[in-house]
């Protein structure tokens, strides 16, 4: 028996309703943009276009990438979609053929000497959709009816917190060190152009969560004169390639932080909820000296609403949110949230000196 499914209702709501299921439906297949991302990252395509050094087609690409030609259409498809999101630059040559080349965000994912930068994103991005931060988000409506907000999504998943898995399975600690090395990187580069007068003139500087020390191994290079102790858990330090200038010291940030006339928080607070960020800028308060004697701490973390694209910025400030709470608990916060944590802490001041487009530089001062 054949069944008719009919919409009664005015002609002007039908191209709504329409509209509706298009939008509905781009954005419950989103997720295909980031597996669409983490594939071209893995298969290396930015590194095949820019060692052809031309606008590449997809033959170019399939030959380069060793892809057998059965899937140049599947190839094809994956291109424009990361083209429409001005990942890769799709055009018709004057043969009528289709040509992909790179723009300034697949620029970022270049890895090959060939390039002139030194900067690649690949790592980080290959982190943040790794199947043990994906896997989190199925339990996400289930957290939201828990009593319990001390429970992440990410723990109802593995039965573990993110720092534990990690000290647990060497794999996905040294792809969360990489992520978080690439992005240090990154931020070290952006400093020394717009933001060096926050670390000119100190004299020794404590790098609190500072990962396998790429970016106090940056900072060193870049200020003459400076001072690192790279601080972070047993497991972290363990994995760290030693370097002439740089100290490395295990331990927790919630007992003590070793003495410096300066505190670094890089990209680490927002992981923490207030609780804990009180107790974590304590103990940095307690290692610096006065403000009068240049004691301070600094902060390199995101302060939504504050943003060079505004709101480009303002929807991945929100993005990183939900992100944060569903991995550790912690979340994003504005200045206001932030100016309470200082308070708290018990410091005397803040200053709020440089934006790195989603993230900011904040100087903070016992």
């Amino acid at each position: 028996m054949e069944t008719v499914v009919s919409i009664d209702a005015p002609d002007a709501v039908i191209p709504d309703t329409l509209e509706a299921q298009a939008i509905l439906w781009n954005k419950t297949f989103s997720f295909v943009k980031s597996m669409s991302l983490k594939c071209a990252a893995e298969l290396r395509i930015p590194d095949a276009i820019l060692c052809h050094g031309t606008p590449t087609t997809i033959s170019d690409l399939i030959s380069s990438l060793s892809i057998p030609e059965a899937k140049s259409r599947h190839l094809r498809t994956l291109m424009r979609i990361l083209s429409q999101d001005g990942i890769f630059k799709s055009q018709i040559t004057l043969s009528g053929e289709e040509t992909f080349d790179l723009t300034p965000v697949s620029r970022l994912l270049t890895t090959t000497s060939v390039s002139q930068r030194r900067l690649n994103y690949t790592p980080f991005i290959l982190t943040q959709v790794e199947n043990h931060i994906i896997n989190s988000y199925h339990q996400l409506s289930h957290w939201f009816h828990r009593p319990d907000v001390t429970i992440t999504p990410f723990e109802m998943a593995h039965g573990k917190t993110l720092w534990e898995l990690a000290g647990k399975l060497p794999e996905f600690n040294d792809s969360f060190n990489k992520g978080m090395a690439c992005d240090s990187a990154f931020v070290a580069d952006v400093i020394k152009n717009i933001g060096g007068e926050v670390f000119r003139g100190i004299g020794t500087l404590v790098d609190v969560g500072g990962g396998t020390g790429l970016m106090a191994a940056a900072l060193v290079e870049a200020f003459p004169g400076l001072q690192c102790t790279v601080f972070d858990l047993p497991h972290v330090i363990d994995t760290a390639e030693k370097t002439e200038g740089i100290q490395f010291a295990a331990g927790d940030m919630f007992v003590e932080i070793p003495a410096a006339h300066a505190a670094l928080l890089k990209w680490i607070l927002h992981d923490w909820n207030d609780e804990a960020c009180i107790k974590i800028l304590e103990r940095c308060k307690e290692a610096i000296p006065s403000k009068e004697n240049g004691g301070k701490v600094i902060i390199i973390d995101m302060v939504v609403g504050v943003g060079v694209n505004a709101q480009i910025a303002l929807e991945t400030q929100l993005l990183l949110d939900l992100h944060m709470m569903t991995l550790f608990g912690g979340k994003e916060r504005n200045e206001t949230e932030w100016s309470k944590l200082f308070i708290a802490a018990g410091f005397s001041g803040y200053k709020i000196t440089a934006s790195i487009v989603l993230r900011s530089i904040i100087e903070v001062y016992p």
